[in-house]
C-alpha cells in the first residue's frame, strides 16, 4: 500500500512538472488603473490554488483544534467533591 501511495505521488509532481515545463509562458494581469503585471502561467495557477486552499485549511485545522480540546476536557477524570462534614446536633443528657 505504501508503493502505490509514494508511486501516486510521484505521478502528480511529474504530471505537474510537464504541465509547467509546456505552459512556462508570461500572463499578463491587468491589476487596476493602468498597472499591469507579467507572471509565469504556472506561478500564477500555484499562487491561485494556495488562495482557495489556505483558507479552507485553517478552517479545518481550527475545528480539529477546538473539538480535541473539548475531547480532552471530556475525557479528564472527574473529581468528586469531599462529602461535606455532617452537622451533630449535640445531644441533650438525660438525668436518670
Amino acid at each position: 500500500m505504501q508503493f502505490l501511495k509514494t508511486l501516486f505521488w510521484i505521478v502528480v509532481a511529474v504530471s505537474i512538472a510537464i504541465f509547467a515545463s509546456n505552459n512556462w509562458s508570461d500572463v499578463t494581469l491587468n491589476l487596476w488603473a493602468e498597472l499591469q503585471a507579467d507572471i509565469k502561467l504556472p506561478v500564477l495557477l500555484a499562487i491561485l490554488f494556495l488562495l482557495g486552499f489556505l483558507p479552507t485549511y485553517f478552517v479545518m485545522r481550527g475545528r480539529i483544534w477546538a473539538l480535541q480540546r473539548k475531547l480532552i476536557l471530556a475525557e479528564r477524570p472527574v473529581v468528586a467533591a469531599p462529602p461535606a462534614p455532617v452537622a451533630h446536633e449535640p445531644q441533650e443528657e438525660q438525668a436518670e
